[in-house]
């Protein structure tokens, strides 16, 4: 059995939905975030993202694949919010590997929020990473985007990219949560001061009627979604559930007023 020693997160004096975690070129990145995978463009995607800024979220993840990065733009432009306020994602497809400024100039123009806060590849193009790469930092270097990383990347690529990189990657996006717990990425992102940024952290709603997350859960008051969230951000990681309800998305931020034991936590890190 395996646990990490119980470090909170880096600031647990506080946490809250507007706690933010330094990234290593210096700029803040909320914690917490809506994710918008699958939810259909229009409608779906503007009240999901309307409600999330609403409830207090600060932190939008998107991508040209998600075919929805006109609709979190509008909703975004529509919100009261000044721009800097809000935190915005949107990721490089593998098919755009040879006109990356193209792909990441169609998604500014979708978007229409004038610059991107982290801009990702979105999968592994082995054959083209250093390439790729490099036209990543030359966006950075245009400050067209104020940080740039990469999603879906093993402890591998992750030390090839490095060996090259002449700005290192500021986020690894990738699945994490407490049933696919990848400890050696939390390590080496860790020590290498990349953040491991989780999608899919409350396991696609697989795993929500787990006994023992239920139990855990009664301890606080709180549901299993709950507990997997606060899981996460205490592993010191960022979260971006995914939901479209209105109900939901205003429950995933009700984590803030407990921590884990170091029982509990024990539990979770051995699922």
């Amino acid at each position: 059995m395996y646990s990490y020693p119980y470090l909170p997160f880096p600031i647990m004096q506080r946490l809250s939905l507007s706690t933010t975690k330094k990234l290593n070129n210096g700029i803040e990145i909320p914690i917490l975030g809506l994710g918008v995978w699958q939810m259909a463009r229009g409608q779906e995607t503007e009240e999901a993202v309307r409600r999330a800024l609403e409830v207090g979220y600060r932190h939008i993840d998107t991508a040209k694949l998600y075919r929805n990065e006109e609709s979190v733009g509008k909703a975004v432009l529509e919100s009261p919010l000044p721009r800097e306020d809000v935190f915005i994602t949107t990721k490089l497809w593998s098919t755009d590997a040879f006109d990356v400024e193209g792909a990441f100039a169609t998604s500014l123009q979708k978007l229409g929020l004038g610059y991107v806060d982290l801009y990702l590849i979105h999968w592994p193009v082995p054959l083209f990473g250093n390439r790729v790469w490099k036209q990543l930092e030359r966006l950075y270097d245009q400050k067209l985007v104020r940080a740039i990383g990469v999603s879906n990347y093993n402890v591998s690529q992750l030390k090839e990219l490095l060996a090259f990189a002449n700005v290192p990657p500021a986020v690894n996006q990738v699945e994490f949560n407490a049933f696919n717990h990848y400890r050696e990425m939390l390590d080496y992102c860790t020590a290498h001061q990349i953040a491991l940024e989780a999608y899919s952290p409350l396991t696609r709603g697989t795993q929500l009627d787990d006994e023992r997350l239920v139990k855990i859960g009664m301890h606080y008051g709180k549901n299993p979604a709950h507990v997997l969230l606060r899981w996460v951000i205490e592993k010191g990681a960022i979260a971006i559930p995914k939901s479209s309800n209105a109900q939901r998305i205003g429950e995933n931020a009700d984590i803030f007023d407990f921590e884990l034991t170091k029982e509990d936590t024990f539990t979770l890190d051995n699922l």
